[in-house]
């Protein structure tokens, strides 16, 4: 009975594992700000205030800028924006235009969802 016990905990843990809905698993901003090359294109995590709406006239770009309270990041909306002071979860894949001697240009994360 206690491995029958033990087997289900096991397989919930590893269930839970890659829920979304988890309270850890985040990256830091600045880990990212700092370490471009080593994120470009890969899926992160982050959470953190919503500290500006970013407008882009003749362009209909959804932006916003993230502070998770290591750093900024800005972050391209899917659908919505949220507003102002909210606290968010994101999820989405690391892009810039350029990274060149280690420094990123054109840092973002482009949503996939956000929680």
């Amino acid at each position: 009975m206690k491995k029958m016990l033990l087997g289900v905990a096991l397989a919930g843990l590893l269930g839970l594992s890659g829920c979304d809905y988890l309270p850890f698993g985040f990256t830091p901003v600045k880990e990212i700000m700092t370490s471009p090359a080593q994120f470009e294109g890969k899926e992160v995590r982050v959470k953190g205030k919503v500290k500006d709406i970013v407008k882009v006239p003749l362009v209909d770009l959804k932006l916003y800028v993230l502070d998770d309270g290591s750093g900024e990041v800005t972050v391209v909306a899917g659908e919505s924006l949220p507003a102002v002071n909210e606290t968010v979860t994101v999820k989405g894949v690391v892009e810039s235009m350029a990274i060149m001697g280690g420094e990123s240009i054109g840092l973002r994360i482009k949503e996939k969802k956000r929680f």
